[in-house]
């Protein structure tokens, strides 16, 4: 199942890619969307890259029919890898849910719009469970994706209102 999904920030892309880059940006954001235990592990940066790894625990809505199958409090450990690529940025990103059978991985794009900067996210998602895992990815796909990518973006948009 793949979600794309895009934003604009009200910011120039320097000041977007500075966010990005910053863990108490990245803390306040998991923290702010109810997420504990955060934990930036590596967090490097040069003039064309950036290469942040977090670590926080996320408890997740699940239907019914999941629950028999997977937790609904995991802990997460995600890799975000940026690269400067003429005047934007791309990235690759995967997340690593421990002891779940599920994969999530994706792209992500920043790109300068005159004083904006649009993100643009695309996630696919594999939950590996025989029978009912395409059921699972279809359900979040719809549902958390959509709803956890909008939360991420508000507390982009947040921070870069208050530290600009």
């Amino acid at each position: 199942m793949a979600v794309t999904k895009s934003h604009t920030y009200d910011a120039p892309l320097d000041k977007v890619i500075d966010m990005f880059s910053d863990p108490e940006a990245v803390t306040a954001r998991y923290s702010g969307m109810g997420h504990r235990e955060i934990e930036i592990r590596e967090c490097e940066r040069t003039a064309d890259s950036l290469r942040i790894v977090c670590a926080r625990v996320v408890d997740a809505e699940l239907p019914g029919f999941a629950k028999k199958v997977l937790s609904p409090t995991n802990t997460m450990v995600q890799t975000d890898e940026w690269h400067a690529e003429g005047g934007s940025w791309t990235g690759k990103f995967r997340v690593e849910v421990i002891g779940a059978p599920v994969e999530m991985s994706g792209s992500m794009d920043l790109k300068p719009d005159g004083d904006s900067t649009v993100h643009t996210v695309t996630i696919d998602m594999k939950v590996k469970v025989p029978l009912v895992g395409g059921k699972i990815a279809d359900w979040v796909g719809k549902n958390e994706v959509p709803k956890t990518l909008q939360a991420e973006f508000d507390a982009g948009d947040e921070w870069l209102a208050n530290n600009s």
